[in-house]
């Protein structure tokens, strides 16, 4: 072989080997005879593999160049804007999706480029894109300086209408996807490199097929503090990012989120409270059994935080589930349904677990009966952890006059031993089979086991000896 042959092979390139010959010979004109074959075939091969990268991943903002293969998941509307340029003034720009099995990216398109991707690109082709890569507003975006349509290369990312929770992967965009609102966060700003402010909010969307964080940007961030729990609405392109090893679906300035009337139905995939380990991240669902005063705390920055304990109940166990930053307001307490949506599982009191739900996390009011899926038995009482809903907005304690004023009459002396869910007055302990309300003023916490004994009135023990 010769030396264009022998530089050929040791490329890693969809350029046929006469192609190469032909760039080649070109390199040694365009030269005048600066250099032979041999140097033309090595600045080829340079050429060829400078910016060349294995997937929409790879893609750097800091690169000069990238060159790479990704299927187009959408085509935006051609933009028009002034340059200072009096032979050409009149800019025209279109932006478009692409995107592998790795991810997917924005890539805009100039002038002649855009008006002929406007009126020839097609979803669903697959482009062989070079191009300079860019900081945007939401991510990396590539500058388009030569595209192609490939018939040959396939590439399986999804492009469908419409979406469900679990139709969503890496690198898909243009999403339709109708879901229920399960919670709704504040908006929080943040600065840009380049000096500007920005924006960015978080819904949680559920439907039959799972839930889905959803992160709002900018324009569109308000737009969370404007939606309740349990309204359905439809987010309209959106596009799909990973954080933290977990799919989000974004919506930028090209989305929007809408109300829309319509049925879907949510059931969490909870994990038992009795399985849950050490420095799991899990999404947990029971009936709260009881709910501290909310706590207000010095960070170390001198700002002040807030953190509110309740403590929530499955079929196989409980757990103390702290409430950090604007969830310690939410109007939650004994006898609701919660999901809690990636909290993580920590050390807690007498090295206990309990859950931290942070801002990562997301609490979930749930419709009765989804969590405990417990019915009511022919003469229509609840059973199993539905008996904790029955009384809706009451107090635990009245749960706990409830159970124990149909075990003993008042003015009998009695012994109680059980672990304290409820640490305010009254105190409320729980032995796992049933619940007793206390009147003490003694200083107690959370999760610590107490004998009680004294006499009962009204349903709740006076303490008369604690231990």
């Amino acid at each position: 072989m010769g030396d264009i042959e022998d530089t050929y092979e040791d490329l890693d390139t969809d350029v046929s080997l006469e192609e190469f010959r032909e760039a080649v010979e070109s390199k040694v004109e365009q030269m005048g005879g600066l250099a032979d074959e041999e140097t033309a075939a090595m600045l080829i091969a340079h050429e060829l593999d400078d910016g060349e990268v294995n997937g929409v991943a790879d893609i750097e903002p800091e690169m000069d160049e990238a060159k790479f293969l990704a299927k187009v998941t959408s085509v935006g509307e051609v933009r028009t804007f002034e340059r200072d340029d009096d032979e050409d003034p009149e800019g025209r720009v279109v932006n478009v999706e692409v995107a592998d099995e790795s991810g997917s990216v924005r890539v805009s398109l100039w002038d002649e480029q855009a008006e002929a991707a406007s009126e020839e690109l097609s979803v669903g082709e697959v482009l062989r894109i070079k191009g300079r890569p860019k900081d945007g507003y939401n991510g990396v975006e590539v500058s388009a300086d030569q595209i192609e349509v490939d018939d040959e290369e396939e590439i399986d990312v999804a492009v469908q209408d419409e979406y469900r929770v679990e139709d969503l992967s890496l690198g898909v965009s243009d999403v339709n996807l109708v879901g229920e609102v399960l919670a709704a966060e504040s908006v929080r700003t943040f600065d840009r490199d380049d000096g500007s402010e920005g924006k960015v909010s978080n819904l949680v969307l559920g439907d039959e097929t799972g839930r889905v964080r959803v992160t709002l940007w900018d324009e569109r961030a308000d737009r969370a503090t404007e939606l309740e729990p349990g309204v359905v609405v439809e987010v309209v392109d959106g596009y799909v990012r990973e954080r933290d090893g977990s799919l989000e679906l974004h919506v930028g300035d090209r989305g929007a989120v809408e109300e829309v009337e319509d049925d879907v139905a949510y059931v969490p995939d909870s994990t038992p409270i009795d399985t849950l380990e050490m420095d799991d991240t899990a999404d947990i669902a029971g009936v709260i059994r009881s709910a501290d005063p909310k706590r207000t705390f010095d960070r170390d920055d001198g700002s002040e935080g807030q953190v509110r304990n309740v403590r929530v109940q499955d079929d196989s166990g409980d757990i103390r589930v702290a409430l950090w930053g604007d969830k310690a307001d939410l109007d939650i307490g004994p006898g609701d349904e919660v999901a809690f949506v990636d909290v993580e599982i920590q050390d807690g009191w007498q090295d206990d677990l309990e859950a931290s739900a942070g801002w990562q996390a997301s609490v979930v009011e749930l419709p009765d009966g989804a969590a405990t899926g417990d019915e009511a038995d022919d003469t229509g009482s609840a059973q199993g952890l539905a008996a904790f809903e029955d009384e809706g907005d009451e107090s635990a304690s009245a749960d706990a006059e409830d159970t124990s004023s149909d075990a003993s009459a008042d003015g009998e002396e009695v012994e109680f031993t059980g672990v304290v869910v409820q640490a305010q007055n009254p105190v409320i302990l729980d032995d796992g089979e049933e619940t007793m309300s206390v009147e003490t003023d003694a200083d107690v916490t959370l999760g610590q086991e107490l004998t009680v004994r004294g006499s009962l009135r009204d349903g709740r023990l006076n303490a008369e000896e604690l231990r």
